[in-house]
């Protein structure tokens, strides 16, 4: 009798045993097939989290156990556990309960950060199929990314429409320019079929990212190696003579991953006279996993953008759709490349650490349309002569980024320090053009090089930074972050000029000593309700350019910026969530840019300014097919002390509206996916910028615009193509003439065209292959 029952006690002791054997399951992107980490896996039985997926996407259960994996941004999925499980969950565009990375360098809930972050995940980048990143970037609220053509541009955040440094854009966390040179057309050396997201972070990050992040700090969150092997190729064209073809693929096999990704992009002969360009744009990263607790990330991406530019139009070509340049012989070229290689290593549950090693090579030659002036003889008033210039500006970077966290049990704290360190040593050549006008037609036709030479200089910039934040979390309900960064700023300029041909010294050495401090707190109701508020310090030190050219007359000091801020969540009920921030920012010696007579521009300081206004997002999905998504800001943008000095007078124009400052931008988009037709998508989208002024005297304004896009997709589901589809985008339906950017100056107003009705056809077809 012992001997049965001890045999029955073994048989039920190996049957509980098989019932609970672990096994290894992995969670990933539907779309990209990469790994995703912290989602969470509950047992459908009691509802409680068994565990959350690592950076590798790996998480243990139980085999056979009934599971529900989820993750903010994605639809949930019921499962049942099984030995060599993946589960793909599918990104949600609605913008909302995201998971974002650029608050803290490290991966969080976007509640816990107070500052207002918005962020565009892998499925907006794949329906929208932009063939630009603004048709991205202002689906974000508060956000208008002005399109300038062939992937040029500017930006308005939480600022005028600005060509000034106001803006941090990132890759992956890393500056991809240095402090000091600023480009606002810095983002056509992204590689826009390498990312997998794009985080943007409103208002002043310069206690975490330091200079420039003022109106806002873009980070483009690059594409990671797919779990098993994965290839796509697309192309599409448009009525216009555009044509692109994108291709990437990747893989992973044991502890290596890696991804590759690139894009060429070609347009001749297209609605606009003289804006032929050319792209190439590369990526690769690869991935070593040391051991659960280590990773080495190496990436490396490279552009190369051929372009012409047109120039801004006079009020008669535009009104009359006349779209043609009044030349033929301004152009742009860049060549850029960026490497990198970072180490993550966990220590422990508590404690974690990054470094980073980063290089950038990059090179801009231009003969900017911006840049030709005409002279007007002071006591006729007549035309004398036209004078234009060719550039070149070329930099390499060298630096470092390390930054280390821990968990402390007080308060159930999060303390982290970092620092960052970049030598970046550039040089600056440019040389007057004679510039030959058919003055009656107002067209240059030519132009002869000269050997007067304007700029030529060196200057080693020098960026050393310490960083850090406190994260404390008292109560449950209650967050507190504060944050403090010291920036020392050097740079030390050599003029290659001999001595009486530069106003300039032979050697000067400008020096910026910064100190960023910001304090926030979040507070979470429950139930998806949640309240913040920051206060933080921005600050933007004058670019090399500002100081050193030899156009640059005017003597520039460092802009400085307080912002307050107030935000929410609030969920309505489960169909309906909005999202609110207001901000007040107060800017001292912001450095604005201004219209000369000539139709050149100056830099000059605005003694005081003062930026105020609403964000808000509406989210309405009233069913699984039907979204509704509306947002936008109001906002004034104001001088407070601000004048120039026109004909030898001094105007003053204080309590006027800044120059090309819209208070109302919105862009809202309807989207249908409906369920009788699996993998078929349906959006439209409205796009509006309010009347502003173009001049600081407020007495020349541009009426803004509303146009409406359509965007239908068709991803085949049937296995004999699955893995194909098709899109159709149409641009300005109503095929109305609009501008995307208006200036004015003491004589007249000049235009950016936008294109009409432009119609986008594409074809794509991935592969994937999970192992």
């Amino acid at each position: 009798m012992r001997t049965i029952i001890f045999a029955c006690l073994m048989h039920l002791t190996c049957f509980l045993y098989a019932q609970k054997q672990n096994v290894m399951v992995r969670i990933v992107d539907s779309r990209s097939q990469t790994a995703l980490q912290g989602a969470d896996i509950r047992s459908i039985g009691n509802g409680s989290i068994i565990s959350q997926s690592n950076a590798q996407g790996r998480s243990t259960v139980s085999l056979n156990d009934s599971i529900e994996v989820s993750k903010p941004g994605y639809n949930t999925i019921r499962v049942l556990a099984v030995e060599g499980l993946v589960v793909s969950l599918e990104a949600t565009s609605n913008f909302l309960s995201e998971v974002v990375v650029s608050g803290s360098r490290e991966q969080q809930s976007r509640k816990e950060i107070p500052a207002a972050i918005s962020k565009i995940n892998s499925a907006t980048l794949t329906e929208t199929r932009a063939t630009a990143l603004y048709q991205l970037l202002n689906k974000s609220a508060g956000v208008y990314m002005v399109n300038l053509g062939n992937e040029q541009h500017t930006m308005a955040i939480r600022q005028p429409i600005t060509y000034n440094a106001l803006y941090l854009y990132l890759e992956d966390g890393l500056p991809i320019r240095p402090t000091g040179i600023f480009n606002h057309n810095a983002l056509y050396e992204i590689n826009m079929n390498g990312l997998k997201g794009i985080e943007v972070i409103k208002g002043p990050a310069s206690s975490l990212y330091g200079s420039n992040a003022i109106g806002g700090s873009i980070n483009f969150i690059t594409a990671n190696p797919p779990i098993g092997q994965q290839a796509q190729l697309s192309v599409q064209g448009d009525g216009y003579n555009y044509y692109r073809t994108d291709i990437s693929t990747g893989l992973t096999r044991g502890k290596l991953g890696v991804y590759v990704g690139a894009y060429t992009a070609r347009q001749k002969n297209s609605w606009q006279d003289y804006t032929d360009f050319d792209k190439y744009s590369a990526s690769l990263k690869t991935t070593y996993d040391f051991n659960s607790a280590s990773r080495l990330t190496v990436a490396g991406s490279f552009s190369y953008l051929d372009t012409q530019t047109p120039g801004s139009l006079d009020s008669a070509r535009f009104y009359s759709r006349r779209y043609s340049s009044n030349q033929r012989f301004t152009y742009r070229k860049v060549n850029a490349l960026r490497l990198s290689a970072r180490i993550d290593h966990r220590w422990n549950s508590s404690n974690s650490t990054f470094l980073t090693a980063f290089f950038r090579d990059n090179s801009t030659g231009q003969l900017p349309s911006y840049f030709i002036g005409d002279s007007i003889a002071k006591d006729t008033k007549k035309y004398v002569l036209s004078r234009g210039q060719e550039n070149n500006l070329s930099f390499k970077s060298f630096g470092l980024l390390t930054q280390h966290s821990s968990q402390i049990k007080f308060l159930n704290s999060k303390f982290q320090i970092g620092a960052y360190l970049d030598y970046s040593p550039s040089t600056f050549y440019a040389n007057y053009l004679s510039i030959n006008k058919d003055v009656p037609s107002n067209f240059y036709t030519g132009f002869n090089k000269t050997d007067s030479v304007i700029d030529n200089y060196k200057t080693n910039l020098v960026n050393a930074a310490t960083f850090a934040q406190l994260q404390v979390n008292p109560i449950k309900a209650l967050r507190v972050v504060a944050g403090l960064r010291y920036d020392n700023l050097i740079y030390n300029f050599e003029n290659k000029l001999p001595l009486g041909k530069t106003k300039y010294k032979q050697n000067e050495k400008n020096v910026y000593s910064v100190l960023a401090p910001k304090l926030g707190l979040t507070y979470d109701f429950g139930k998806g309700f949640g309240v913040y508020s920051n206060w933080s310090v921005g600050f933007q030190p004058p670019e090399t350019s500002f100081l050193y050219s030899a156009r640059q007359t005017n003597i520039l000091e460092q802009a400085t910026f307080q912002n307050y801020e107030l935000g929410a969540w609030l969920p309505v009920h489960e169909k309906l969530n909005i999202e609110l921030a207001a901000f007040a920012m107060n800017g001292k010696n912001e450095i604005i840019t201004v219209m000369m007579p000539d139709n050149t521009t100056q830099n000059d300081n605005a003694g005081a300014t003062r930026h105020r206004g609403i964000e808000y997002t509406l989210v309405y999905t009233p069913t699984k097919q039907l979204g509704l998504r509306f947002g936008g800001t109001y906002a004034e943008h104001k001088y407070q002390e601000y004048s120039e000095l026109l004909f030898g007078k001094t105007v003053f124009y204080n309590g006027n509206s800044m120059a090309n400052a819209p208070a109302s931008i919105i862009n809202s988009e309807v989207t249908w996916k409906p369920g009788f037709v699996a993998g078929l998508r349906m959006a439209a989208e409205w796009q509006s910028i309010s009347k502003y002024y173009v001049n600081s005297a407020n007495t020349r304004s541009y009426r803004g615009y509303d146009i409406f896009n359509l965007r239908f997709g068709y991803d085949i589901k049937a296995k004999v193509a699955k893995g194909a589809g098709l899109w159709l985008n149409i641009m300005n339906v109503t095929d109305q003439l609009y501008a995307n950017n208006v200036t004015g100056n003491q004589y007249g107003v000049t235009y950016n065209a936008a294109a009409p009705r432009t119609v986008t056809i594409g074809l794509t077809y991935s592969f994937t292959h999970l192992k």
